[in-house]
């Protein structure tokens, strides 16, 4: 294409670029980092972790001291980002833009295909894995549609999961469908149980508003783009999914690699109602009365009728890999990881993360091929297929190797989503992660201006979720978005386009690209490279006060003494580091072992993945978490469920200390 051709122009161009001030400064972590200002403007001063690197081909490497492989690592790094923005004017090219993208279909195949080839081409060892899964789909001789009196309307966009058939109740307005709203509606004295549920997308996840409606008696959910939320076009179809978990809801808890293998089941997300959108259009010849100054009620006068007649359809995905091996310990690695499905164009939902995902891994390959990059540990990019329908094709890849991938992944990137405006920057993540996400946010620097950061609780729409709250894998996402806005309100609808990303970010979406792009190589960079994982085990620590401080009028003083056993647990690894020399490789092995195995005992023991997949004590759903325990109103029930999460919080404790015959007794 005509961006690969710009980005090698340019990276034999820049390779002759003069600095003119080169420090070395050691960090708390004993790691040295370089700090460079280009010579030509004098302006642009950026930060970057030294580092040297491995691909499974391990090319012959010159003799180069660490000080020349910070240099070079920092020049190939700008090479990178400055060679992606002399591609912004070509960036359908670049960034694997489609008009149509969804999961298993000709195009997606296509994209996989592709992206496969490129990481060959880098000599990445590519494979494919790849499941069988049924998906949703519009039955496109019978749509779905609702009826007010005599009038019908055909619906374009669709719900994944709905429960099909045919219902009729009252419909009531029920704001965003979160609990605090349906109780607001059941104290103005309206019956919940058999109505049609008119809800406002937003606040939560479709499938956290139908599981809401679902247990308050609801035999039907509508969902619409509100004009004070969404400022689009009235005729805009929403598109999405109700499974109230990720992967393929008919292999819960295992892999789909081959689905003829298994027992019908399901999964315990599934809703048992009707689920469908509806456009604003519609919603404004509703049979409801106003509310204020809006145009809706929380009690229905007249009957609607809801058709929800979609169909599962057999589907092939394909998640694709590509490896750099690192030289020290190759079986630890980190994941960087994207989607490439969408329901529309996907721009900013799958189009930018892929091409970030794909030119990461080039710039990599860069590094270990030509600049003498040793990264300690491994990089794994993938590809994934199905995020629409809930992080399918990444869910069951984390399912098919359970038993082994938290022994070896230590950290997920996700890199869906990181473009979606501009002046703000908001991130979730483990709190092993926060401190690295700190770092990284004063080292990458960018020619525009962040003038919102926000920290949010990860949630379970969010595609990093199963890693941490399945798997027990330390796991970030992150975004650069408009300020005082939390979501993209053009995913799930065909205006996710580049017209509408250009429009958001000011027409500055190749640069933001690029910063988003800095900021997951520079994040991988420490975790490849640095001695000691960049994993911060007190970063939890305030996590745990505030979750066992909800819990202060049950007195729980066991789990507060098991707390004390992970804060003395995590305080004995840090004193082992300092008292370790770090160049003994086999050493710091076992620290990093240690501290790998942190967010995995998170996960309770007691639940079963099939029934209760995110097993997270703190960041999971179900009884077993400390949220849940905190709103128990069954004594016995909770003295159980409290007693349990003690002993996951002491487990996890236990696990951290090097040897049997140091573990804190005290509880």
């Amino acid at each position: 294409t005509h961006c690969s051709h710009g980005f090698h122009s340019y990276l034999l161009q820049v390779k002759s670029v003069r600095y003119s001030r080169f420090t070395l400064q050691p960090t708390d972590s004993g790691e040295r980092h370089a700090e460079v200002k280009l010579s030509d403007d004098g302006t642009e001063e950026i930060t970057e972790v030294e580092a040297g690197g491995s691909p499974s081909f391990r090319p012959a490497l010159p003799n180069r001291s660490r000080r020349s492989i910070a240099y070079l690592v920092l020049g190939t790094l700008l090479i990178f980002i400055t060679g992606m923005l002399s591609c912004s004017a070509n960036s359908e090219d670049l960034s694997f833009d489609l008009p149509s993208r969804s999961a298993g279909s000709d195009e997606d195949m296509s994209l996989a295909n592709r992206i496969f080839d490129g990481f060959k081409e880098l000599e990445m060892d590519p494979w494919t894995d790849i499941h069988y899964v049924q998906l949703p789909m519009p039955d496109s001789q019978k749509p779905n549609k609702v009826q007010f009196g005599a009038e019908v309307f055909n619906l374009a966009g669709f719900l994944a999961y709905s429960a099909p058939g045919r219902v009729q109740g009252k419909l009531v307005y029920g704001n965003y469908g979160r609990k605090e709203d349906l109780d607001v509606v059941q104290k103005n004295n309206v019956e919940l149980k058999g109505c049609v549920l008119l809800v406002r997308a937003g606040k939560i996840s479709f499938a956290e508003q139908v599981d809401n409606a679902e247990k308050k008696g609801a035999s039907a959910v509508l969902i619409f783009p509100d004009f004070e939320d969404y400022e689009y076009r009235s005729e805009t179809a929403l598109y999405g999914h109700v499974h109230l978990g990720s992967g393929d809801p008919y292999t819960p808890g295992f892999p789909s690699f081959n689905h003829t293998q298994f027992p019908p089941t399901q999964s315990s997300g599934l809703p048992k109602i009707l689920a469908q959108t509806i456009t604003c259009n519609i919603v404004i010849v509703a049979p409801i009365s106003g509310l204020d100054v809006l145009i809706y009620s929380l009690g229905g006068v007249e009957n609607i009728t809801v058709e929800v007649n979609n169909v599962l359809v057999n589907k092939e995905l394909h998640n694709v890999f590509g490896v750099i091996k690192g030289f020290d310990d190759p079986d630890r690695y980190i994941v960087l990881g994207a989607q490439r499905d969408a329901w529309g164009r996907g721009y900013a939902r799958a189009t930018v993360g892929t091409s970030v995902l794909t030119e990461l891994a080039k710039a990599f390959h860069e590094m270990v091929e030509n600049d003498g990059f040793r990264p300690r540990r491994s990089l794994v990019f993938a590809s994934w297929s199905a995020g629409e329908y809930g992080s399918i094709g990444a869910t069951e890849w984390l399912e098919g190797y359970m038993a082994s991938i938290d022994k070896s992944v230590f950290t997920y990137i996700s890199l869906d989503g990181v473009v979606m405006g501009m002046y703000s920057f908001m991130a979730s993540a483990s709190p092993l992660l926060y401190s690295l996400l700190e770092t990284t946010m004063k080292e990458v620097k960018h020619g525009f201006m962040v003038v919102r950061v926000l920290m949010r609780p990860m949630t379970i729409d969010d595609p990093a979720y199963p890693f941490l709250a399945f798997s027990g894998i330390p796991s970030v996402s992150f975004h650069f978005i408009t300020p005082n806005s939390e979501v993209y309100t053009y995913y799930g609808t065909h205006l996710d386009d580049v017209d509408q990303l250009s429009y958001e970010t000011n027409r500055r979406t190749g640069e933001i690209t690029v910063a988003a792009a800095q900021f997951a190589g520079q994040m991988a960079l420490h975790l490849v490279h640095d001695h000691l994982l960049s994993l911060d085990m007190s970063r939890y620590s305030n996590t745990l006060t505030k979750a066992s401080g909800k819990l202060k009028d049950l007195s729980p003083n066991w789990l507060n003494r098991a707390r004390g056993s992970f804060q003395r647990a995590a305080r004995g690894i840090y004193d082992d580091i300092a008292s370790t020399n770090l160049d003994d490789k086999e050493a710091c092995r076992i620290l990093n072992d240690r501290i790998m195995r942190v967010e995995h005992n998170l996960l309770s023991p007691y639940v079963s993945p099939v029934e209760v997949p995110f097993r997270h004590l703190l960041f999971g759903r179900g009884s077993h978490t400390l949220a849940s325990i905190s709103e128990a109103t069954d004594m016995d029930e909770l003295r159980t469920q409290l007693a349990l999460a003690t002993w996951n919080l002491q487990g996890c404790a236990n696990a951290m200390v090097g040897d049997i015959w140091d573990l804190d007794e005290e509880i």
